[in-house]
This record gives structure tokens, C-alpha cells and sequence, in this order.
């Protein structure tokens, strides 16, 4: 269970410090569905890892930024409505 553990934190820390290196490396937008999907699947799995390790701090902290960018990707997929004249 404890490698397990690892290959998911490995996976899920990759994917968050991957889309942030191609944000600054303007590769992807902070916009675009490749950095939230990134975001978001690194961050649920950092959270999973976190919770079975009982680590409030870091649960928090993935939680919120897994929120953050489920936020992101909703908002991005809603139609935008047309502006009143």
C-alpha cells in the first residue's frame, strides 16, 4: 500500500509542478483545459494521499486548489450569456 501511496503523490506532484512550469513557460494558458485538467486530477490525488496520511495541512491545501480549479473548469465550459443592449 505504501508504494501505492508514493506512485500517486509522485503522479499527482508531477501534474500540478508540470502545468505550472508550462504557465510560466507559456506553454499553456492559466485559462486553457490542458493546466486545469493538470490542476485538478495532481491536486485530487495529492488530496487522496494526504487524507489517508492524516495531514489536515496538505488536504486543505490540495482540496482548495483542486476546488480552485474544478471552479476554473466549470466556469469555462458555461455558456456565456449575451450582454443586454
Amino acid at each position: 500500500m505504501n508504494w501505492i501511496l508514493q506512485v500517486l503523490s509522485l503522479v499527482g506532484a508531477c501534474l500540478v509542478l508540470g502545468a505550472y512550469v508550462a504557465l510560466q513557460q507559456r506553454w499553456w494558458s492559466s485559462t486553457g483545459s490542458a493546466y486545469l485538467w493538470a490542476n485538478l486530477i495532481g491536486a485530487l490525488l495529492l488530496t487522496v494521499v494526504a487524507s489517508i496520511d492524516r495531514r489536515i495541512g496538505f488536504v486543505v491545501l490540495e482540496a482548495t486548489w483542486a476546488l480552485v480549479s474544478f471552479g476554473s473548469l466549470v466556469r469555462r465550459k458555461a455558456p456565456t450569456r449575451a450582454r443586454a443592449s
